[in-house]
């Protein structure tokens, strides 16, 4: 491990200052011994209505600067206990998904080589599919928690192998995704035919609509979670139309009846119980975005994350006995 590198401080410099890293971590674009890299991916050639992903990163990292300091009732900040660092972003060609595709695969495959992890800025979710094959080349076949309007396990339309209706699909397909490990979670809103979730209950992933997650509940949905992905290593995908468009109207595909961010951002503390190898936040697209508010829920969601790959693996001493940072 290479010697922690230290964040810009909100002490000294103000948090609107400098040039924008995602909460203002160092900017390593060769990074090695890190327990998480931060990567952008700024890419929209996978969108089937509303582009301008490709912004994403940039946005998310401008209202980054908003977080600071530590968590309330958390122990430690996060990176007094990880070491983190912003890479910068892949350089991704708008004009093929092949090309993208082989990119970004290639790109996050060589991170993990040398660095424990990555969160990924999005970008459209196509590309996850080249975070699943990254980590699975170093983990093999992964579980994933997979946060998202749509189940994105369709097959390719408009001649379009690799759009982001499809990352999943081609995860099971391709047998980097242990299928039984698989939870999807805030599922809703209309398909093309009525049959678009035969594909992932098939194939034995687990689904929970958005009506199943409103009647069950943070804790109930969290605790399935646990029992389907025990400690596998898992890979965690957030598709920002996850939630409700009141919380996050900044999205491709807005879909009304999501989660709040209160009950995304409760549920993904159940992640620091798993063994989490991957992250990313796909398909903010700041054009639609209303105060940046969309660009700010993504930065919550993936600080979150962060701090959930500090519990799992270097655990956080608790400053409150009557704190629970995990949602039971």
């Amino acid at each position: 491990m290479t010697e922690p590198t230290q964040r810009i401080d909100s002490h000294v410099s103000p948090r609107y200052a400098q040039i924008p890293t995602f909460m203002r971590l160092p900017l390593d674009p060769a990074p090695r011994g890190k327990d998480v890299v931060v990567i952008g991916a700024p890419y929209d050639g996978g969108t089937s209505y509303r582009p301008g992903a490709r912004f994403g990163p940039r946005a998310i990292r401008a209202e980054s600067g908003l977080i600071h300091g530590v968590g309330i009732d958390r122990g430690p900040g996060t990176f007094d206990l990880i070491d983190c660092v912003d890479a910068g972003d892949i350089d991704l060609t708008p004009f093929n998904m092949h090309i993208a595709m082989e990119t970004a695969q290639l790109h996050l495959t060589r991170l993990l080589e040398h660095n424990g992890a990555f969160l990924m800025l999005g970008g459209d979710h196509s590309l996850t599919l080249a975070g699943l094959r990254a980590v699975a080349d170093k983990h093999g076949p992964v579980a994933v928690l997979h946060l998202d309007a749509h189940s994105d396990t369709n097959p390719a339309f408009y001649g379009g192998e690799y759009h982001h209706g499809t990352p999943f699909r081609h995860g099971i397909d391709e047998k980097l995704i242990d299928a039984e490990a698989m939870v999807q979670i805030g599922i809703r809103g209309h398909n093309p035919r009525p049959d678009s979730l035969d594909y992932a209950r098939g194939q034995g992933v687990r689904v929970v609509t958005a009506d199943e997650f409103a009647d069950t509940g943070v804790r109930g949905i969290a605790e399935l979670v646990r029992e389907r992905v025990g400690q596998r290593p898992v890979y965690v995908s957030v598709d920002v139309d996850v939630l409700d468009p009141a919380f996050a109207p900044g999205t491709g595909t807005p879909a009304p009846g999501g989660l709040t961010s209160r009950e995304l951002l409760g549920l993904l503390r159940c992640v620091g119980d798993l063994t989490p190898v991957g992250f990313d936040v796909m398909e903010v697209a700041p054009a639609y975005d209303h105060a940046g508010i969309t660009s700010v829920v993504a930065t919550e969601i993936g600080a979150e994350l962060l701090h959930q790959y500090a519990r799992a693996h270097a655990p956080v001493p608790t400053t409150n006995e009557n704190n629970r940072e995990t949602p039971r």
